[in-house]
């Protein structure tokens, strides 16, 4: 059997969306998914060492270490010829607003979010059927003084190749997952698709898409709040939040035919509303304030467990694995008064005054937090500093004793498989094991993979009921 779709990952990191597809594949079938391609570029970094990662778990596909921004448009054609229809990518948030050159003339390079206009390439070579793409949910907020801008841009742009888009804010923690993660998915698909179709049929395509009339605001709830991809897997509360719901066409004045005087008009003027959940068809989007119906999540205690079990598993014998166990979480139990101490100042509350680069001062005020993370709680949002002594460093308490989580711990908090990132193949072509900092930063940029095997779960059975 042939794959059903081959998969390009863009942003790979190393490899979450391709752990997510390769579960989803229980269910979707063994063949569904297959990731063929994979871009991972790491800027201002000599050691490329996520990559380098994707080198030793899947040395099938074919990896690229080059800058997007520098791979030709035939790096693109060719995963067109070779049967790309799918791009997967959690792409970098930046500024997105829409650059002039000095010459006033117009054009849709984002002045620093140039890497989603490397999406919209590739859209464009490509032409795949779908994309599941994953950022923070602040880009639903961007920028502040003109909250949405950068969500709406994105819109724009993809409508302009005729995909429509369905998102929704999910934090894994609501989902029963072990890490209170918000992130923002996006489930691109192409209006001539068989699910595009199906929506046309069922709910309201214009017979002139350059000229459609505002549509009411309650057009889509039935999709929303039940028939969707997101309202499938991840069930939401059937009303708005405060009711909070907002419907609007991103430009007044322009139409996806109108070249950049359309993406123009939105980096421009836009003044909308964009809520958690929301779906954007021909120019018009429809946005709720959403609850998730909350499954149980599963606790830092749990991850903890899990990961002793697959230490000692390694071993032949089980007292020698708990042996070695506690050898090893002693590597990781703080020692240092001092780094104690600046654990507590950090996780503390404080009111400091600073001075701006003006030479106005101020106070910056911080509240406390617990002085050490609860077991029995899903753990808090990794970041990339995960390695450091950082406020957000997550922090336990063993048998009267503090500690930093383990690499194989912070894999588990985003569902990747315990010891993924232990090894990568360097530029010699040696298979040698990463370092701790490192594997912690991989964790701190990477997403909860779960979340991923149930949009491609959902995804198949889209595309199976209506291909």
């Amino acid at each position: 059997m042939t794959n059903k779709f081959k998969v390009f990952s863009m942003f790979d990191g190393v490899g979450g969306f391709i752990v997510g597809l390769n579960r989803a594949n229980k269910i979707a079938g063994n063949d569904f998914y297959k990731t063929t391609y994979t871009n991972q570029f790491e800027p201002g970094r000599k050691s490329q060492d996520a990559y380098e990662v994707g080198l030793v778990k899947y040395p099938e596909a074919n990896h690229s270490n080059t800058d997007i921004m520098e791979v030709p448009n035939s790096y693109f054609d060719e995963m067109k010829d070779n049967g790309i229809n799918m791009i997967v990518g959690g792409f970098p948030c930046q500024d997105y607003s829409v650059a002039r050159s000095k010459k006033f003339e117009k054009g849709i390079e984002g002045k620093k979010g140039v890497l989603f206009w490397e999406i919209i390439r590739a859209v464009k070579h490509i032409q795949p059927k779908y994309l599941v793409l994953e950022n923070v949910d602040r880009l639903l907020k961007s920028p502040s003084k003109q909250r949405g801008r950068d969500f709406a841009i994105m819109l724009a742009a993809f409508d302009q190749l005729d995909y429509s888009v369905e998102w929704r804010v999910i934090n894994a923690a609501d989902y029963g997952r072990a890490q209170r993660r918000r992130r923002v998915y996006f489930f691109v698909y192409k209006n001539d698709s068989g699910w595009g179709e199906h929506i046309n049929d069922n709910y309201s395509k214009p017979d002139d898409i350059n000229n459609i009339l505002e549509l009411d605001a309650h057009t889509y709830d039935e999709y929303i709040y039940k028939e969707g991809l997101f309202a499938q897997k991840f069930p939401i509360k059937q009303v708005a939040y405060k009711g909070r719901e907002h419907s609007e066409k991103l430009s007044l004045n322009y139409t996806r035919d109108d070249g950049s005087d359309y993406i123009l008009d939105v980096s421009d003027n836009f003044t909308g509303k964009v809520w958690n959940t929301g779906v954007m068809r021909y120019g018009q989007y429809f946005t709720v304030d959403t609850e998730p119906i909350r499954e149980n999540p599963e606790t830092l205690g749990q991850v903890v467990q899990v990961a002793k079990e697959a230490f000692v598993k390694d071993y032949s014998n089980k007292a020698e694995g708990e042996r070695a166990y506690t050898e090893y979480i002693d590597n990781y139990v703080i020692k240092d008064e001092e780094r104690l101490k600046k654990f507590a100042y950090l996780r503390g509350p404080k009111k400091l005054e600073r001075t701006s680069a003006d030479g106005h001062k101020y106070t910056y005020a911080e509240g406390g937090m617990s002085p050490f993370d609860s077991l029995d709680l899903p753990g808090r949002t990794m970041l990339t500093s995960e390695g450091s002594v950082n406020r957000s460093t997550h922090l336990i308490k063993q048998d009267d004793k503090f500690r930093t989580i383990t690499p194989m711990e912070a894999e588990l908090l985003q569902d990747f498989p315990p010891n993924w990132t232990k090894y990568e193949k360097n530029s010699d072509g040696e298979v040698v094991e990463v370092s701790d900092r490192m594997r912690m930063f991989f964790m701190g940029n990477a997403l909860v993979t779960t979340i991923i095997k149930r949009i491609g779960e959902q995804l198949s059975v889209i595309d199976k009921k209506f291909n």
